[in-house]
């Protein structure tokens, strides 16, 4: 059995691998040091319960989410960088359904104050949105609306919940065509900046 070795980081990779397999829910102490071949007790050196487990794993997914996205809208801007954050997005959300649904978790403070993810995140999106010229609050509300709008669709998707015998990828091309015209015409806030999440 390898016992030598473990780090945090080994186990987030390794909760992440298990969120595939297992689903968010099922990352647990217990299931971590089964497969390491270790005691519980061997894992709490690393991390302090199941709650910092999950957070890493959150972390982890998010990092390796955000980079997908990124490398697929790397010179690319407007229409065009929307289709690839939209398609990388949605691509790695159905290959990693785990990952995917441990990126929706929030990440305590102190624990994402060491992780560059959330800058990575906040630069590659508000990147992709530059040719539509929004400021805050518009900035933010685009956003939520893309967020919300790709996660339902992904959802409903992965559970099989369209069963209308149109082309799901049809619809889905055409939903992200709809939203570049939209952020194109978005109606502008008269409120003033405000903040991003």
């Amino acid at each position: 059995m390898v016992r030598a070795g473990l780090t945090a980081e080994r186990l987030a990779v390794a909760g992440a691998e298990l969120a595939d397999e297992a689903g968010y829910a099922g990352i647990t102490v217990s299931a971590l040091a089964r497969r390491f071949g270790v005691k519980d007790a061997s894992l709490y050196s690393h991390v302090k319960n199941v709650r910092e487990l999950r957070q890493r794993v959150t972390l982890y997914a998010a990092g390796e989410f955000i980079d997908a996205i990124a490398a697929a809208v790397a010179g690319r801007a407007g229409k065009e960088a929307l289709v690839a954050f939209a398609d990388a997005y949605r691509a790695y959300a159905l290959a990693h359904p785990g990952r995917y649904a441990a990126t929706q978790h929030q990440v305590d403070p102190e624990l994402l104050a060491g992780s560059t993810v959330m800058a990575r995140t906040v630069d590659t999106t508000y990147g992709m949105l530059r040719a539509y010229g929004l400021t805050e609050p518009d900035l933010t509300d685009a956003v939520r609306l893309l967020r919300s709008t790709f996660h339902g669709y992904i959802t409903l998707e992965a559970e099989g919940g369209f069963g209308h015998p149109r082309e799901v990828q049809r619809s889905w091309e055409r939903g992200v065509q709809a939203l570049h015209i939209l952020l194109e015409h978005w109606p502008r806030s008269d409120e003033g900046d405000g903040h991003h999440d």
